[in-house]
């Protein structure tokens, strides 16, 4: 059997962090998620998805997203039932995260143009608390760029590779 769900989209609301009595991070959060198509009047509508995720990636959500963040979510759908103060049974669908990828600087949420160096997901800039090292071409104090580092960086020179070597 399999349930995963992959969604992208923005946040609608600042995520809200609690914690569990056995202490737990847990946080909730609804994605905005556009639909591929217009509906009769020519506009894009959007399915709001109620988000949960635990533990420390909840509390990298509540500390670096906020509402209109781009965020991408991986994760399975469940399904919970309880009865309200009134003695009607509630359900509710939701997504309960496996991981929670910032695809957005910390510092707007315009989109990854904001930052031509943002490479997005865990790729590392200082937004994202997943990622390694940020991609900078500034100098660092070894006299060199990160974009230096990068094997796979376009320097001028020409590549010498058969199609024997590449994968597809």
């Amino acid at each position: 059997m399999m349930n995963r769900v992959v969604l992208v989209g923005r946040l609608t609301r600042d995520p809200e962090l609690r914690y569990t009595p056995s202490g737990v991070a847990v946080a909730t959060f609804t994605l905005a998620v556009n639909r591929n198509f217009t509906n009769q009047q020519g506009e894009r509508e959007a399915d709001f998805i109620n988000c949960v995720v635990w533990r420390r990636p909840a509390e990298n959500v509540a500390n670096f997203l906020k509402k209109g963040s781009l965020a991408g979510v991986d994760g399975r759908l469940q399904t919970r039932s309880y009865e309200d103060q009134t003695g009607r049974r509630v359900y509710v669908t939701e997504v309960v995260a496996d991981s929670v990828q910032f695809l957005e600087p910390k510092s707007g949420t315009s989109g990854a143009s904001a930052n031509p160096n943002f490479m997005g997901g865990s790729q590392g800039g200082s937004s994202n608390p997943f990622g390694g090292g940020s991609y900078d071409q500034n100098r660092n104090n070894q006299g060199h760029t990160n974009f230096d580092d990068d094997p796979f960086a376009n320097d001028g020179q020409t590549i010498d590779i058969s199609d024997d070597d590449l994968p597809f």
